[in-house]
């Protein structure tokens, strides 16, 4: 992903995000950094005229990179070289000196593809566990992950926290929580009482409180706000 702004003579205008339980690697001129899985929403504030180039992994997808249990950088931000080494400086170069955003992201790719492992990693199966959780809207429970994988619910904690920094029962409420705000963003009417039912929520209320407390605003309102 991709974005540049130019704001000057003009007010910084500030983003909230709620990532995805993956890693991101965001380039910027003369710098990169490996942004952790995180446990909330974040602020990015803009200001003046720039840009930034983002490679985002799939969940678990950083863990060969890393060669440590990804719970080790929840919600943290890594210098590049921390984690790449002294070869990392000549990645930033490459991206940094590209003409455009297409280039950017050539440089980028050149530099991680280079990388990859040779050898399928045992993270990759947790990595497919987290997004059956993410493609469908039916797992709404630890348990149930754990059956379709064949794993006892400790299993799947343990492989959760080593490769993908959160626990699976984060992850699925993570992308529930997504659900909801996308049904919200759709339009129309929504039924509040018979989604938290759908999505695995003890109630309404239920619903309610853990939108608010991640985003930061009532279901109800953020549809309103989707509708203006």
């Amino acid at each position: 992903w991709s974005v540049t702004w130019d704001l000057r003579g003009r007010a910084p205008h500030t983003q909230r995000v709620f990532a995805h339980p993956v890693v991101n690697v965001v380039f910027s001129p003369g710098a990169a950094a490996v942004h952790g899985p995180t446990t909330r929403v974040s602020e990015q504030t803009l200001h003046g005229a720039g840009w930034v180039l983002g490679v985002m992994f799939r969940p678990a997808g950083f863990r060969p990179f890393l060669g440590r249990p990804m719970s080790g950088i929840l919600d943290a931000v890594l210098d590049l070289a921390e984690v790449m080494g002294p070869a990392a400086a000549e990645a930033v170069a490459a991206v940094t000196a590209a003409p455009d955003a297409r280039a950017r992201a050539a440089a980028a790719d050149a530099f991680l593809a280079g990388r990859l492992p040779r050898h399928p990693q045992p993270s990759e199966r947790t990595g497919a566990a987290a997004e059956r959780a993410a493609a469908d809207p039916a797992v709404v429970s630890v348990e149930s992950l754990a059956a379709g994988e064949g794993l006892s619910v400790r299993q799947l904690q343990r492989r959760f926290a080593d490769h993908v920094g959160l626990g699976p029962k984060a992850v699925i409420r993570r992308y529930r929580l997504y659900e909801v705000a996308e049904r919200a963003r759709r339009g129309g009417d929504v039924h509040w009482a018979r989604l938290a039912a759908e999505l695995g929520y003890s109630d309404q209320s239920h619903l309610t409180r853990e939108f608010t407390a991640v985003v930061g605003t009532p279901p109800q309102r953020y549809h309103r706000a989707c509708r203006t």
